[in-house]
């Protein structure tokens, strides 16, 4: 099966020389076509799991899910290194991971496996003996196991109670050699397990934050909306009375995808946004001698600038919006606040 490649920009604007050097190489080779290729086969490792991909995968989840303890994840060598990044994955996103080294298993750091604990393998081949040796002391410590393996039939899959395929068709290595392709998907398999488990156990932004004070991120939700919200010359603003071209202007202008719509009494009226405008196209044959006020979504969400970002992330995500208008308590506009400007679209931008 073929990906589906990026359209290529019509023209390359950089001075042909650079475009030159940058894609010759000493052997004659296209150094830029050789990154597509290699794109191409991890896109499409990818996209065959997206194919087979079926209930054992839910199984799996719920295990996690439903299960007291915590996710011990091993595997040695690329798959190792798959592995503590799926633990800080998973850790970060409100399920208690740990990596548990096969060697240092041997050795001692099998102590810290419970019976309450699900164990994550990894192995693509599934006939790994570092990792394979330790699969009867871990089921005798009562562990449930599970394979994310490139091979069901393997000692690894046989073995554990559940088995994970995430098999790839080829490897990008021209040698066949390389772990390439099947470590991204085995990676984008722990993504999927995450995910899945954010979604069960309604995670929230402000959980996130709980995870992450020391981060950007967290950063960023600890502040009040007042700090980094958008305020004067910044804010888009119309009347109720002006025309949708006046108002797709101001849209064009501030670059926020929507404009707030401010009534004669100097309050928060509606907003406008380009949804609003596709279902108004969709429902007018002509928009012409059309006001704002006609078209424009009315009393819509808004939030007051004393209350955390976290506070604004979490109404963002529950109502499906990337703008939110700041209003005081007689709901007059103070400002605006966009989803980059919490998330980051570059540098957070303290304004108070």
């Amino acid at each position: 099966m073929s990906a589906a490649r990026p359209k290529r920009p019509a023209a390359d604007s950089r001075p042909k020389s650079a475009a030159a050097s940058a894609q010759a190489a000493p052997g004659g080779e296209d150094l830029v076509q050789i990154a597509r290729d290699v794109l191409t086969i991890e896109a499409e490792g990818i996209l065959h799991l997206a194919e087979v991909v079926d209930q054992t995968f839910a199984q799996a989840v719920r295990w996690i899910f439903e299960d007291q303890g915590r996710v011990i994840v091993t595997g040695i060598g690329k798959s190792g290194i798959v592995g503590r990044k799926i633990v800080a994955t998973l850790s970060s996103t409100g399920t208690p991971a740990l990596f548990l080294h096969p060697v240092e298993a041997m050795h001692g750091d099998l102590g810290m496996v419970r019976a309450e604990d699900i164990v994550l393998a990894l192995s693509n081949s599934g006939e790994t003996d570092e990792l394979n040796i330790i699969l009867p002391s871990l089921r005798s410590l009562g562990a449930r196991l599970i394979a994310l393996t490139g091979n069901l039939q393997s000692t690894l899959a046989r073995t554990c109670d559940l088995a994970l395929y995430t098999g790839v068709p080829r490897e990008a290595c021209p040698l066949g050699l390389a772990p390439t392709a099947s470590t991204t998907a085995m990676l984008a398999m722990g993504d999927a397990l995450a995910v899945a488990l954010i979604k069960k156990r309604n995670f929230q932004p402000g959980d996130f934050r709980r995870y992450h004070p020391g981060g950007q991120l967290g950063e960023r939700l600890l502040v009040d909306i007042a700090q980094v919200m958008r305020r004067g010359d910044e804010v888009p603003v119309v009347c109720e009375a002006a025309s949708i071209r006046a108002a797709l202007e101001i849209i064009n202008q501030k670059g926020l995808g929507a404009t707030l719509v401010e009534s004669p009494r100097g309050r928060l009226a509606g907003i406008f946004t380009d949804g609003d405008l596709r279902r108004a196209l969709s429902r007018y044959a002509d928009l012409e001698g059309k006001t704002i006020g006609a078209v424009m979504t009315r009393d819509p969400q808004s939030i007051r600038p004393q209350l955390s970002a976290a506070a604004a992330l979490e109404i963002m995500e529950h109502r499906q919006i990337t703008v939110l208008p700041v209003v005081d308590e007689a709901n007059r506009i103070l400002g605006v606040l966009h989803l980059h400007d919490l998330l980051g679209k570059g540098k957070i931008r303290f304004t108070g």
